[in-house]
């Protein structure tokens, strides 16, 4: 007997079960931008935000009519691309933070010079 075939096991998941996982998801990356204070963290939050929005693309590329059938895999494809981008710069900005202030608290980075 298949899993599937138990009526309670099968019911899917809809469209708002998404949503509401990619808003809870959103909403935890976002308070953590606005209070965590060591930019590791931040730029986790971030990538957790980044995340939720794509599993908004492809739930609505999912449930609902497209002109093109991959359009939201298409858009999550950009978000990774780009998302891999700012990391890798993020990343370098925080080991010069790091050799110039030993911190990368983000409170004690309050000057830019060059």
């Amino acid at each position: 007997m298949s899993w599937l075939s138990i009526p309670h096991l099968a019911a899917p998941f809809g469209l708002s079960h998404y949503l509401i996982l990619a808003g809870a998801l959103f909403c935890l990356g976002l308070y953590g931008v606005l209070t965590l204070r060591h930019a590791v963290r931040v730029l986790m939050c971030l990538e957790l935000m980044l995340n939720a929005v794509n599993i908004v693309l492809v739930a609505f590329n999912n449930y609902l009519p497209a002109v093109t059938p991959l359009r939201g895999q298409i858009f999550s494809l950009f978000v990774i691309a780009v998302a891999a981008a700012e990391t890798s710069v993020a990343l370098a900005i925080f080991l010069l933070m790091y050799r110039h202030y030993q911190s990368v608290d983000i409170e004690k980075v309050d000057t830019l010079k060059w």
